[in-house]
């Protein structure tokens, strides 16, 4: 199934680089709703395969499992502060109890714009992600 999948996907005639966005536009919108851990074990085995051929077919260092995962990542992260559900908004308040949620929601606002430029920037440049481990392959 997930070979199935990855097939459909690549043989869609939209740019490689889109893909990877939508892909990540996916983690975001269920990062709303899900667990980090439950987003990974029902997504990586259907997406991974798409990124392999993609990064064997364009070369892109951005389809690098390396850097897929970083950016995977990066999204749920993201996806765990942002409303309407957002798990990691409801762990602050209970450790902060007195604080009401929709101030909590607020000031996570400016950290998911923030985030979003540098998930922009990490995929614009991959070789940010990379440059350590290449250096410790060498």
């Amino acid at each position: 199934m997930p070979g199935t999948i990855a097939e459909s996907i690549i043989t869609l005639d939209i740019s490689p680089t889109l893909v990877l966005i939508l892909i990540l536009l996916l983690y975001l919108f269920l990062g709303m709703f899900l667990d980090g851990i439950g987003m990974l074990l029902l997504t990586v085995p259907l997406v991974l395969p798409t990124i392999h051929h993609l990064h064997e077919s364009t070369g892109n260092e951005l389809f690098n499992p390396i850097v897929f995962g970083v950016l995977v990542i990066r999204m749920i992260e993201i996806g765990l502060i942002t409303p309407p559900v957002g798990l990691n908004v409801y762990v602050l308040k209970g450790v902060a109890p007195k604080v009401k949620m929709g101030d909590i929601f607020k000031g996570c606002g400016w950290f998911v714009v923030v985030d979003l430029i540098n998930v922009a920037i990490l995929i614009s440049f991959p070789a940010i992600i990379l440059l350590i481990p290449t250096t410790m392959i060498r």
